[in-house]
């Protein structure tokens, strides 16, 4: 019993076991920043930084902006119906982790917790643009199809006719949308 007490005596004595531990170890202390030596190897990356955030400073944004707020609004009204709640667990993501930017070189699509997938695309590889009204037209779904067949699907896009209509004009396609008419007319169905 003796060793005990003075075993707790010794550890309430000593100073540097009593102060919280903010390092790995005890009497580590962080290195403080060595000064950098203005260099050329050193001069070059802010060079890079510097253009590369002047380039995208003359990078215009037309939209940015995630899907439309009725949208999970409309679709947690409607998921107490057990028909309709399928719908309502694909909106809830939709709306927190997915960002939609238009800029005058590229559409970009972010989604993902932390926005770390990413899909970008420029203009020129742009083949067609559909849009699906929803909602009584006040957003609406963006498909846009690329020259190599790729369909890419933008869900619940506010201001979905003038992005479209803006899409269209930087890929230089003509129309508003519609869809070419065929050289050869055929009779369809019946």
């Amino acid at each position: 019993m003796a060793a005990a007490t003075t075993t707790a005596a010794l550890i309430f004595s000593h100073p540097t076991l009593l102060t919280p531990r903010l390092f790995s170890t005890p009497n580590s202390r962080p290195n403080p920043p060595k000064p950098r030596a203005a260099s050329s190897s050193t001069a070059t990356p802010s060079r890079k930084r510097a253009s590369a955030s002047s380039a995208a400073a003359e990078e215009r944004i037309f939209f940015d902006g995630g899907p439309h707020y009725g949208d999970l609004v409309a679709n947690l009204l409607l998921g107490f119906t057990l028909l309709w709640l399928p719908l309502t667990l694909a909106a809830i993501p939709r709306a927190f982790f997915l960002r939609y930017r238009f800029t005058d070189r590229r559409v970009t699509v972010l989604s993902g917790l932390t926005g770390q997938d990413r899909s970008d695309f420029p203009y020129d590889s742009v083949r067609d643009v559909k849009v699906v009204p929803r909602f009584v037209g006040e957003w609406g779904d963006i498909v846009i199809t690329l020259k190599d067949g790729t369909a890419v699907d933008l869900r619940s896009v506010p201001r979905f006719r003038e992005v479209a209509d803006y899409c269209l004009s930087m890929a230089g396609l003509k129309g508003t949308g519609q869809e070419e008419e065929e050289t050869v007319s055929k009779p369809r169905g019946f």
